[in-house]
């Protein structure tokens, strides 16, 4: 039977976070200022397929626009020289943390070292609201780059628990 391992990490003080500079001035990422469920999705779809994101795969359009919606969500779009390259999503936690949701690069946009930025933007981001913590989830299933670069940001490992995975 197959399965999956499952791993929480943790940064639980800025000064934790060890910072990539971005590797091409090609490379940017914004903030989205208006709520757009279909973006969410579409990305949600493009980043996540490769790696088996299923959690949200079934949703309607009406339950993306009310999680986009969400006054807590805030999304970030990654663009190189002007075309989407990714995204990520913070979201509070209720004990006062903030979870990066979502993260990660469309397929054509890896192994640049875009995502090594990416995620030192996204923690410092994080930062700015003055949380406990900042906290991410991954998995076995997830890029294989991943867990090493949340690790080499400054994140630690708090959790990890194995479960099989359903079948196909």
């Amino acid at each position: 039977m197959r399965s999956v391992t499952i791993t929480l990490l943790q940064m639980s003080t800025p000064d934790a976070l060890r910072p990539t500079p971005c590797p091409d001035p090609g490379f940017s990422i914004r903030e989205r200022t208006t709520p757009d469920g279909t973006f969410n999705r579409s990305l949600y779809l493009a980043v996540g397929s490769p790696w088996q994101w299923t959690d949200k795969a079934g949703w309607s359009a009406d339950q993306w626009h009310t999680y986009a919606s969400s006054d807590s969500l805030r999304t970030f779009e990654a663009s190189f020289n002007g075309a989407l390259a990714g995204y990520f999503e913070l979201r509070p936690d209720a004990s006062g943390g903030i979870e990066i949701a979502y993260f990660g690069l469309l397929p054509d946009f890896t192994g640049r070292g875009l995502g090594a930025f990416m995620l030192s933007f996204a923690l410092a981001t994080a930062w700015e609201s003055s949380p406990q913590r900042v906290w991410v989830s991954t998995c076995s299933l997830d890029h294989p780059a991943s867990l090493h670069n949340y690790l080499a940001r400054g994140m630690s490992v708090f959790h990890t628990e194995t479960k099989p995975l359903p079948p196909p």
